[in-house]
């Protein structure tokens, strides 16, 4: 599932980009509208499975979201419930959380 599901695309040909959609030679360029993603509540996090995943050398969002939910595209939704925006944020020895089922979680971060 998509983190880009259900989101409009919209036309941008703000002049701030005149010079790439020259060197494009296109009027306009199509893009997806920014997701607004929510960060569960203590009370929507108590309803979901959580599986503890202590990080180390070698450990990558994807794949973790490889191994648990079979497609390393989903790495976001581990990066964003644990509140680490990037591997960087992650020490070795710390606890990751992956939060189950995938389509409750997706829907806990997209839905409010």
């Amino acid at each position: 599932m998509s983190r880009y599901r259900k989101k409009r695309i919209v036309l941008n040909d703000q002049e701030l980009y005149y010079n790439i959609f020259k060197a494009r030679g296109v009027k306009y360029i199509r893009q997806y509208t920014t997701p607004t993603l929510h960060h569960p509540t203590a009370v929507q996090r108590s309803k979901l499975k959580r599986i503890n995943h202590v990080w180390k050398l070698g450990d990558h969002f994807y794949k973790l979201a490889h191994q648990y939910y079979g497609d390393s595209k989903l790495w976001w939704v581990i990066a964003w419930y644990n509140q680490t925006p990037t591997e960087a944020h992650v020490v070795n020895g710390q606890n990751i959380k992956i939060p189950l089922p995938l389509s409750d979680t997706i829907s806990l971060l997209v839905n409010r």
